[in-house]
């Protein structure tokens, strides 16, 4: 039953591809050097399937002969945006080779130049649909000209698929030949395609509705799927948008036209040949909600009342005028110089309740540092006890001396340790505490993981401003199920809603910008303008994680947060990501400042929901006179606002004193009171011991540390940072609105 059902869908699809009915196949034309012409390989396509007729005014060009509809575009060579749009939409992609070029790539003259390498790399990315290879050029002998066919064959078939083939293209026969051949073969497209109905437009035009928006008129053939008048539809690099009416067109370019070629005008056909109107039921309508609005009341935290003020500085007086319990014939003279524990701000216990840093509950797992410092780190190794020994003694004497150094001095002797120490580039999240500012408040933010891969951090906490904005799945897999169920029902719907695929339509786009509007009519003449049918919730914001990997000749630094334009399938939108390591075995991702090449990573980015699968093409601008770069390719991974990216940095101290397992370290920290706020924190070196801090020591942020181990004069004891990061919200979504 399983083998029938797939031979009848499949036998469904070749009737559907090959039939009269079907929208006209989409060739792209693409030279792969710029030594290549294809200008007159389309002129010679275009009459052959014209039938010797010219001036033909219609994009799309239907042959009698070969009862075949076809529209043939030419890939301009160096314009790359232009490119990677055609070859979104082909049906077949036509790679033409001349046979003159040399295959010596260390040569001015080879087969495929930097700019053919370039977008052949992108057209795989994005899914190669059916492909074949034209060969121009050769020469009439005939052993000459299988040796240099064959030598063509040889230096090109690696850098194609294996079904793909081979064609003589010099002369009428040869593309006759290939004709014959192509009406019969089975178009393959990439599944992506097959998700969303698209429209590439053969006429764009606009009314103006005054107010900045007008009403853009996008005609052409629908493709993929059924539209129904109540999706939303996105046009490329220019935003969301809903829809006014659609109007069914009679067909421009039918078969069943007359022999003499006498083709119709779009303009002609605009005006005079509308079938059926479909306007759109406001109650049935997707409403283009793009973010959401959020409530500033509902995190309120109501005032105190005056009691309740009264009463809490009521208790606060109690606790400072708290008795004390002094010995016998005390005076209150004598009694003014006792000082009391509990009086003494920031305490020296080992708990780390009296500081505010924020530890995360696992570190407690860790000896010593939930149980007041009487731990079985202390009672089983012996050796890890501090003695009030002579060398301890000294140690503090030669830190009271250094804490008459200036600033300048404290920076220029780290900046020798650091030097003689020459790891930075193996440890590069090692960041110095400012010595102007405490390290509390530059770090307030970062707390202690005792194990990234195993510690708990909630997804929910601290969560910035922008989280308010976005949308977010209880069930992501589940929601995804039920869109594409919903989207089948929709296709499957009344005629009155739906626009039957392989259609000629004009789709009215309200309340588009009018200077977005205006580029667009502009735009269509050089580059295809393509409209793209939305499925539900695609309009919404939420964090998206991409796979993507650095394209391997951009060798520029891609930062963190900075500005990128993604093309994620048909839609294009700006967004500033945040990179993190590729790992499956934690459900938390370090962060990473730079794109690294040669490796995937994970770029999160706030942008519009777009269901799996598509591929994602990321282009950096390079200013207002030069065309975006090509900077690195991927896909689409999944939608989660609760993935957790932590960046971490590593604060460095260096030891001034070591005796076996106890060590007095410096320039970790500047002041004792920051000492006390991080002491919960597990610390550990680069030769691989690990400890803890148990107390300040003078008044400039030296410390004492125990080790489980000997620690050796040159080590460098380090302590680990985490805080949550999240990528920056774009001041523009969409290119064309710049």
């Amino acid at each position: 039953m399983m083998r029938e059902q797939k031979r009848a869908t499949l036998l469904k699809e070749r009737r559907a591809s090959s039939g009269t009915a079907s929208a006209p196949r989409v060739i792209v034309l693409f030279g792969l050097s710029a030594s290549t012409s294809v200008s007159s390989l389309a002129g010679d396509l275009l009459v052959l399937l014209s039938n010797g007729h010219t001036g033909i005014q219609f994009p799309a060009v239907a042959s009698s002969e070969y009862r075949l509809r076809a529209t043939v575009l030419e890939a301009p060579h160096g314009d790359f945006m232009a490119c990677m749009e055609m070859a979104k939409i082909a049906d077949l992609i036509v790679f033409v080779a001349s046979a003159n070029c040399s295959s010596d790539r260390g040569s001015s003259n080879y087969y495929v130049d930097e700019f053919g390498f370039q977008c052949l790399s992108v057209f795989r990315s994005l899914g190669l649909p059916s492909s074949a290879v034209f060969l121009r050029d050769l020469p009439s002998d005939l052993k000459r000209r299988n040796e240099l066919k064959k030598t063509c064959i040889s230096s090109l078939s690696s850098e194609f698929p294996e079904d793909c083939k081979f064609y003589p293209a010099d002369s009428k026969d040869d593309l006759h030949k290939f004709m014959f051949l192509f009406k019969e073969q089975r178009l393959m497209v990439p599944h992506w395609r097959t998700q969303r109905p698209y429209l590439m437009a053969q006429k764009v035009d606009m009314v103006d509705s005054g107010s900045g928006k007008c009403t853009l008129l996008i005609t052409g053939y629908l493709r993929a799927r059924n539209l129904s008048v109540n999706q939303l539809v996105h046009l490329s690099g220019a935003g969301d948008f809903q829809l006014g009416k659609i109007q069914l067109l009679k067909d421009p370019c039918s078969l069943s036209v007359k022999k003499d070629g006498d083709f119709m005008d779009a303009d002609e056909v605009q005006d005079s040949q509308v079938i059926r109107n479909l306007l759109p039921d406001p109650m049935k309508q997707e409403l283009l909600l793009v973010e959401n609005i959020p409530d500033p009341l509902e995190g309120e935290q109501t005032w105190p009342t005056e009691a309740e003020m009264a009463e809490a500085d009521r208790v606060h007086k109690e606790k400072k005028q708290k008795k004390r319990t002094l010995p016998r014939g005390t005076s209150d003279y004598q009694a003014a110089w006792i000082v009391d524990d509990s009086d003494v701000s920031g305490s020296d216990s080992d708990d780390g309740s009296d500081n505010g840093m924020v530890v995360d509950e696992g570190e407690y797992d860790y000896p010593g540092q939930g149980d007041g410092g009487k731990s079985d780190f202390e009672d089983d190794q012996a050796s890890l006890k501090l003695r009030d020994s002579d060398d301890e003694t000294e140690a503090d004497s030669m830190m009271m001396d250094n804490e008459n150094l200036t600033k300048e001095q404290i920076e220029e002797d780290i900046r020798k340790i650091k030097e003689a120490h020459a790891e930075d580039e193996e440890f590069p999240d090692e960041v110095d505490a400012p010595v102007d500012v405490p390290a509390r408040k530059r770090f307030a933010k970062y707390r202690g993981l005792k194990s990234f891969r195993t510690s708990s951090w909630d997804p929910k906490e601290s969560l910035p401003p922008e989280y308010a904005r976005i949308f977010a799945f209880d069930n992501f897999t589940r929601t995804h199920k039920h869109v594409l169920s919903k989207a089948l029902d929709m296709e499957q719907g009344s005629l009155s809603e739906c626009v039957p695929v392989n259609s000629y339509v004009t789709l009215h786009i309200r309340e588009v910008p009018t200077h977005i509007a205006s580029k667009l009519c502009i735009l269509w003449k050089t580059m295809p303008v393509i409209a793209c049918g939305l499925l539900q919730h695609e309009s919404k914001i939420s964090v998206l994680h991409f796979r993507i990997k650095k394209y391997e000749t951009y060798n520029e630094p891609i930062k963190a947060k900075e500005e990128l334009i993604f093309h994620v399938g048909f839609r294009q939108f700006i967004t500033r990501p945040t990179f993190a390591s590729d790992n499956f075995n934690s459900d938390k991702h370090k962060m990473e400042r730079f794109l690294h090449a040669g490796r995937f990573s994970v770029a999160s980015v706030y942008a519009p929901i777009s269901f799996p699968p598509l591929p994602l093409i990321v282009m950096k601008s390079r200013g207002d006179s030069l065309a975006p770069a090509l900077a690195a390719v991927g896909s689409l991974k999944c939608i989660d606002p609760d993935k957790i990216i932590l960046k971490k940095i590593i604060l460095t101290g260096y030891p001034q004193r070591v005796s076996k397992s106890k060590a007095a370290v410096r320039y970790m920290f500047h002041n004792p009171e920051d000492v006390k706020w991080f002491k919960p924190v597990e610390v550990w070196t680069k030769l691989g011991r690990r400890g803890r801090i148990k107390e300040p020591v003078g008044t400039h942020g030296a410390m004492k540390c125990i080790l489980n181990g000997v620690l050796q004069q040159n080590d460098t004891v380090c302590m680990s940072l985490f805080k949550r990061a999240y990528p920056k919200w774009p001041q523009h979504w969409f290119p064309l609105s710049t």
